[in-house]
């Protein structure tokens, strides 16, 4: 074969990813679907966030600002935080994927803990990087296990807090252990895409640890408790010096100018973010209860989404799927978690949940 007759080598661990596949799926034969996979709110977006996204209609024609200046000044002003340290980008997984571009090179190691955001493996695969997976205890990550991954060739720690999918969280003191173990030149990726569903009193979204350290990056979103998924919407906070890599990196437009109008007005919708997780805490002890009743076992939540297991009940979660499936309900399947017997449960409408509940008692009857 000569040079000319070769085809294209992509880069060393591309071609070894699991590409990511989101929840759902194309379905006939049902009045209408209920779309309870990919933790998406019930209640659509803010008022303020749809005005905006009205108003700037007479000017897309124009490029959006580079920097997101005024969507990061109004993060900032919401949680009292330094605005050049934040980074406006494409959602929050293009500050992952960033992030790995920025500090991962081939041979690197990157560790993960054993139910971590699939995102986390691709990145570091696309760069070359090693994944090393800490294992998690009852679906919670343990900081032992992930300090013991620690090697001379680890270089990121990707930690999910509160973890997708599992919907555990770690408390501010385990938080602080995780980063005291680490090398100063390890960084800590701390990914709170649902922070705001977390009200339990020692949660932590690691802004602290931001403001006292060079090493530790908190990503954010604004496409869970905000619902501008379709937007794509995230920020993060960190030291001046990964700021400053991260802003040579990433593209000069890289937030376009309805997302960042619609999450300068979101960030403020008070009313609108009570009612949503007063709606979040209602529905996960409703669910947790019935599920229970039903011998379904429920791994307790600080998410907007349950993790439900079909061990011991004598049927199996893609039994459930299927069933669920077939009259129009979709929640995740989790085979790609290696957690196969598993679904995760997006906690949905009054209208979504009742039909889900109710189905869930006549499976379990067949």
């Amino acid at each position: 074969m000569s040079d000319l007759d070769k085809a294209p080598i992509p880069k060393a661990g591309i071609m070894q990813i699991n590409a990511y596949k989101a929840g759902g799926g194309q379905f006939s034969g049902v009045e209408k679907l209920y779309h309870l996979a990919s933790n998406e709110t019930p209640h659509g977006a803010p008022q303020q966030a749809r005005d905006a996204v009205a108003e700037l209609a007479n000017n897309i024609h124009e490029y959006p600002d580079p920097g997101s200046t005024k969507l990061r000044d109004a993060i900032a002003k919401k949680h009292g935080l330094n605005a050049d340290k934040i980074v406006c980008s494409n959602g929050s997984d293009e500050l992952l994927t960033l992030i790995a571009n920025g500090y991962i090179a081939e041979g690197d190691e990157a560790i993960i803990s054993q139910y971590g955001f699939l995102v986390y493996k691709n990145v570091i695969q696309a760069n070359g990087g090693i994944v090393v997976v800490a294992d998690e205890v009852d679906f919670t990550v343990d900081v032992d296990n992930m300090l013991a991954c620690v090697t001379d060739k680890t270089k990121v720690v990707y930690l999910a807090n509160p973890g997708n999918p599992t919907g555990t969280y770690i408390g501010a003191g385990e938080l602080n252990r995780l980063h005291k173990g680490l090398r100063s030149d390890i960084i800590l990726v701390i990914d709170s895409a649902y922070a705001e569903f977390c009200l339990a009193d020692d949660y932590h979204d690691g802004v602290d640890l931001v403001e006292a350290n060079e090493n530790v990056i908190m990503t954010r979103t604004f496409s869970k408790l905000y619902g501008l998924a379709g937007l794509r919407v995230g920020w993060c906070y960190a030291s001046d010096g990964i700021i400053a890599v991260l802003s040579r990196i990433r593209g000069p437009f890289n937030v376009n100018a309805t997302a960042q109008v619609a999450g300068a007005a979101a960030v403020f919708a008070d009313d609108f973010v009570k009612m949503s997780l007063d709606h979040n805490v209602k529905w996960a002890g409703v669910i947790s209860q019935r599920l229970s009743g039903l011998g379904i076992k429920v791994t307790p939540t600080h998410a907007n989404f349950m993790l439900i297991h079909f061990d011991g009940t004598g049927k199996t979660a893609e039994e459930a799927d299927r069933y669920l499936c077939s009259k129009g309900v979709v929640l995740r399947r989790l085979e790609a978690y290696n957690i196969p017997n598993a679904l995760r449960y997006t906690i949905g409408s009054d209208e979504a949940n009742e039909l889900v509940l109710s189905l869930l008692e006549t499976f379990m009857k067949l």
